[in-house]
């Protein structure tokens, strides 16, 4: 990693040069006094008063000058790609997924996408593709090496009852689509190591598990890790109201577990995200990587040093009123 102080917009430096302003006027105005002081006949202050407002002034000045010009420290390193392995993360995308505790709450999709951003920061040299789950898997994005355009796509991308499912009924979802995965071409001959990640409530119409598995087995093999992103009590709220039409499923849970234990994956509740990771960490392993690119950040702290310069301000200020208090006296 290489690290290097860069300033985003040097032009602001040019403030630092109204900095002699102030303090030719103030130049000019101790002249004055000074001359003031010979006529009366009047000692000069001693330096040890006079210095610290100026320095205060100054450092106040220029601190203000250099946050102008936006310090960022900014760190390059090279991205690199694993060339054996990829994941898919398939987003139940169904009307159930819109429950949450209350018309404020978070609502289960909101919750499913934060973990999957959560989980594929977690594996940034895993190139990952998004699909949506209702009675069938359609790809959003196909497997891409850039975490930021796989953020980017779901936030925007993933959205409830688009697409819509194929069938109309009181339960859209059927977690049977999910072998299709296996079967359908989601995985390119070079990817070995084969993973996906499903976030969905487990609200599902009845399927054979062991069809999935025996699905998801074709070829080099897919490693499953399912997310419950479901809690008790929750509800769908339209425009505010309770939705009537919706019932939660109590056994989503069980369902969910039948289907990890089927196809030798495994089942973690939304609050056991560490796990989760853990888990797809296990199943990709290590493999061989390339490098695919710079990965450029840059942290400003230009707000940093423009809080800086409130510490000589206040200096400026107590000194004021130090000087107003022993005159007083």
């Amino acid at each position: 990693m290489v690290a290097s102080l860069v300033f985003l917009t040097p032009l602001g430096g040019l403030v630092v040069v109204a900095v002699v302003l102030p303090l030719t006027a103030v130049a000019l105005a101790a002249r004055r006094v000074r001359r003031a002081r010979e006529l009366l006949d009047l000692r000069e202050p001693p330096l040890a008063r006079r210095l610290p407002r100026l320095l205060a002034l100054i450092a106040m000045l220029v601190l203000l000058g250099l946050a102008a010009t936006q310090p960022a420290l900014r760190t390059q390193t090279n991205a690199r790609v694993r060339t054996n392995a990829e994941a898919f993360f398939v987003v139940d995308n169904s009307r159930s997924m819109l429950a949450a505790h209350g018309p404020g709450g978070l609502t289960r999709m909101a919750r499913a996408k934060r973990a999957a951003i959560a989980i594929r920061a977690a594996i940034p040299d895993v190139p990952a593709g998004i699909a949506t789950l209702t009675d069938r898997v359609l790809p959003n994005l196909l497997p891409d090496p850039d975490p930021a355009v796989f953020e980017d796509t779901i936030e925007r991308a993933v959205t409830v009852g688009q697409p819509p499912p194929q069938e109309t009924g009181v339960t859209a979802t059927n977690l049977k689509a999910l072998g299709a995965l296996g079967t359908a071409n989601f995985f390119p001959p070079t990817a070995t190591r084969r993973l996906v990640i499903v976030l969905t409530d487990g609200e599902s119409r009845p399927f054979d598990a062991r069809q999935v598995a025996h699905a998801l087995a074709s070829g080099p093999g897919i490693d499953l890790v399912l997310v419950h992103v479901w809690a008790p009590g929750e509800a769908i709220y339209d425009q505010g109201g309770l939705e009537q039409g919706y019932h939660e499923a109590a056994t989503s849970g069980e369902t969910l577990s039948s289907l990890a234990a089927a196809t030798s994956g495994a089942a973690f509740g939304e609050q056991a995200l560490a796990a989760a990771i853990r888990a797809s960490k296990a199943d990709l392993g290590t493999g061989p990587t390339i490098v695919r690119g710079r990965d450029v950040r840059t942290r400003t702290f230009a707000s940093y040093v423009a809080l800086a310069a409130l510490l000589p301000l206040l200096l400026l200020i107590g000194l004021g009123r130090l000087g107003r208090l022993k005159s007083d006296g």
